[in-house]
């Protein structure tokens, strides 16, 4: 057994008398079989914490993991800032009301200007300016506006475009603003103003959000990232400058700023397991970038390339489509990685998706674990993926800045089980489903998705997943409700999904608890036994519909099949240790 402390000593013999100090020590030292021992406190990453199949065979926990002294390990690529100076100057000039904001502070970064910013581990907002009230007109390369207001904005800002298509949000960088005392010129960043106009560029003819002939970029709902935005419990930056107004009078204390965009990297590793660890404070800078973030769907980007424009059937229009998608990486990524667990962990303060499995891997596992506070993503198996587990885990509070991306998504894998999780708090899609084969989706619990965006579900199926019944898709004993905004299904099988089983789930309080008709058209999706309140309507070629049940709101909770099925729906008390 090898020990660590983040007080001990990298000389040493890492012995419980006298521990490493670093996890890198550690890993170097560790050899199959070992047990690597972290004791209480924060180890601050200054590179990414790198695996490769020579670290193979270890087990990483907390001390005393799985008993009630458990100590508790935080695994961090932050950096606190402590050196602040109260400071009023700018402030008053570059207030958006014109009017003087007191208690801000300044400090230099200690790295890449944050796109998040924690105070005693919680989120503090950037700094934003609703545009709902300024009358915008696009121009080639950007805006022009009445009036002087935009010229007191300084920082790099920030132009947000919530439900640029109803399901997605992009932002893009404000290169310069000028003017004079009647009229403000915008200039946007290239290349992303340019792209963004030509992504977001629809023609719809359907009921619902988005139709008619609309471009995204013509209604930017915010600005962010200017002190001329700052209220109390916000930041922004100017450069390498970071601006904040704490809440209350309190100088800022406690203030950490997240530095790395990777904190582990394991690359063809097999049979690695941690146990009880926190993993903290990463970001993720790209969209910081002049290419910006062009979010299209799921944690998909536009990242340059062509374009494609899908037309619907029916006469219902045309939306563009990047040609290939990028995506957004993990904080925590796990590549070509066979029998790794992740058990007990938490994820948390983290700045693009919380953690990822990429590649060829085969028998990976997370549970008991939570993720939450995350920027982006929680959790993503990728393409190749084979034989995964997502057990009993909390996935919560995510998408917090990249309000597109779901809490679990898979595409790509064959036979991912996603069993006994509870989801909930997500601005959009609870549970995403790409293509793939052999798919389950098993006694979850999904609720109070789709708080921001539209066009979504809490459980989200699109494409063929698998050649029959027998090696498609199972979506069973899943309670979804409360799917929030309006134009949402609370299981939504889409575009062309092929060999799909939706049996005995309970589905209540969404805008429709299913959907039938949909482009490309359902084949071979059967609903076989669900509890849902409201009636879906006749099934169309390729959909069957058996033993349903439509139930008032009054009675989900005495109903004997919906009551079995929610009892036995979310996490379960984790196995003994």
């Amino acid at each position: 057994m090898i020990f660590v402390d983040p007080s001990g000593d990298d000389t040493g013999p890492g012995t419980v008398e006298r521990p490493f100090a670093t996890l890198q020590r550690a890993r170097d030292a560790a050899r199959p079989g070992t047990v690597v021992t972290l004791r209480a406190g924060t180890y601050r990453l200054t590179d990414t914490f790198l695996l490769t199949a020579a670290h193979s065979g270890v087990v990483y926990q907390a001390q005393s993991y799985g008993t009630p002294d458990q100590e508790e390990v935080v695994i961090s690529g932050g950096r606190e800032i402590t050196d602040w100076t109260a400071s009023d100057d700018g402030t008053r000039q570059g207030t958006h009301h014109g009017t003087h904001h007191g208690g801000i502070h300044r400090a230099e970064t200690p790295g890449p200007a944050p796109r998040q910013l924690y105070a005693h581990g919680h989120r503090v907002e950037r700094a934003a300016l609703p545009l709902d009230g300024h009358a915008l007109v696009r121009t080639a390369d950007g805006y022009t506006t009445k009036g002087a207001g935009p010229q007191l904005w300084l920082g790099d800002v920030e132009f947000v475009y919530r439900g640029a298509y109803p399901w997605s949000e992009g932002r893009c960088r404000v290169a310069a603003v000028s003017g004079d005392a009647d009229t403000t010129t915008i200039t946007m960043a290239a290349p992303a103003f340019e792209q963004a106009t030509r992504l977001y560029h629809s023609i719809l003819t359907w009921e619902g959000p988005g139709a008619g002939e609309s471009y995204g970029v013509d209604s930017p709902t915010s600005a962010e990232n200017s002190p001329a935005f700052l209220t109390e419990g916000t930041f922004a930056t100017v450069g390498t400058v970071l601006h904040y107004r704490p809440r209350g009078a309190e100088p800022p204390a406690g203030v950490v700023a997240p530095v790395l965009e990777t904190l582990l990297h394991a690359q063809g590793v097999h049979n690695i397991t941690f146990r009880g660890i926190t993993f903290a404070d990463a970001t993720w800078l790209r969209p910081s970038t002049p290419q910006g973030f062009l979010h299209y769907h799921g944690n998909g980007y536009y990242d340059g390339g062509g374009m494609e424009t899908v037309t619907f059937a029916e006469g219902q229009g045309q939306v563009t489509v990047p040609g290939d998608n990028a995506s957004m990486p993990g904080n925590l990524i796990f590549e070509d990685t066979s029998r790794v667990t992740l058990e007990s962990c938490r994820f948390v303060r983290l700045g693009a998706v919380a953690v990822e499995f990429r590649g060829k891997g085969a028998d990976n596992t997370v549970r008991d674990s939570e993720i939450t506070e995350v920027a982006g993503g929680g959790l993503v198996i990728g393409e190749g993926a084979r034989d995964h587990h997502v057990e009993n885990n909390h996935i919560h509070h995510i998408g917090l800045d990249y309000r597109g991306s779901p809490a679990i998504l898979v595409t790509g894998t064959r036979d991912t089980v996603i069993a006994h999780n509870q989801v909930n708090d997500v601005p959009h899609a609870g549970i995403v489903v790409y293509e793939g084969r052999g798919t389950q989706v098993v006694n979850n619990l999904v609720h109070d998705t789709m708080r921001v965006l539209a066009d979504g579900g809490g459980i989200y199926v699109s494409g063929p997943q698998g050649d029959s019944h027998a090696n498609g898709a199972l979506i069973r004993g899943n309670v979804v409700r409360d799917t929030i905004t309006p134009y949402n299904f609370g299981l939504y099988t889409d575009y062309g999904a092929a060999y799909v089983t939706v049996e005995a789930n309970v589905v209540h309080r969404a805008d429709a608890p299913v959907v039938l008709t949909v482009w490309p058209p359902l084949e071979h999706v059967v609903f076989l036994g669900n509890v849902w309140d409201a009636d879906p309507g006749e099934a169309p070629d390729g959909v069957v519909l058996k033993d349903n049940t439509t139930l008032p709101a009054a009675s989900f909770a005495t109903d004997p099949r919906a009551v079995a099925i929610t009892e036995a729906a979310g996490r379960r008390p984790p196995r003994p240790r």
